[in-house]
């Protein structure tokens, strides 16, 4: 980790380690905010502006209260999304405001009304295969439909 990260820089930087595969909205203030790779990726799929930070960091931001068109664009396009919370309003100590992954969402586990196709399903499956038996799982997130089957 850069000695040089700013308190918020090293918190994100931990965070993202614990969640590689999504794209990280970091909540600053008002803003969920990504960088690096993230800040790359997400910039070209929601058609928004990259900017820097010091050191050259690539970061782009969007509004708290906007993020749901923009989850729902980055599903569409196969991500999945982390969302890091600010869980206080004020530091209670240290220099930095406490913050947690409070949600990852994917096409799989999504369950809110304005996010979803009415006309889609948004299934999980879970196949499990021993010995001589097979069994499956099946959940429509969306709808609470739950299909089970086993053979043997």
């Amino acid at each position: 980790m850069d000695p040089k990260a700013t308190p918020a820089m090293k918190q994100y930087l931990e965070m993202k380690r614990q969640y590689r595969e999504e794209i990280l909205f970091f909540r600053m203030g008002d803003f969920y905010e990504m960088f690096f790779d993230d800040a790359r990726a997400a910039s070209k799929m929601l058609d928004i502006a990259l900017t820097s930070r010091q050191n050259d960091i690539p970061m782009c931001g969007i509004p708290y209260h906007a993020a749901d068109n923009y989850i729902a664009r980055l599903l569409k396009a196969g991500r999945r999304v982390a969302i890091c919370e600010q869980m206080e309003a004020v530091p209670s100590s240290g220099p930095v405001v406490r913050r947690e992954v409070v949600r990852v969402i994917t096409p799989g586990t999504l369950i809110e009304d304005n996010l979803l196709q009415s006309d889609d399903n948004n299934f999980l499956a879970s196949i499990i295969i021993d010995r001589d038996t097979i069994a499956m799982a099946f959940v429509d997130v969306s709808t609470g439909d739950f299909f089970i089957s086993s053979t043997g």
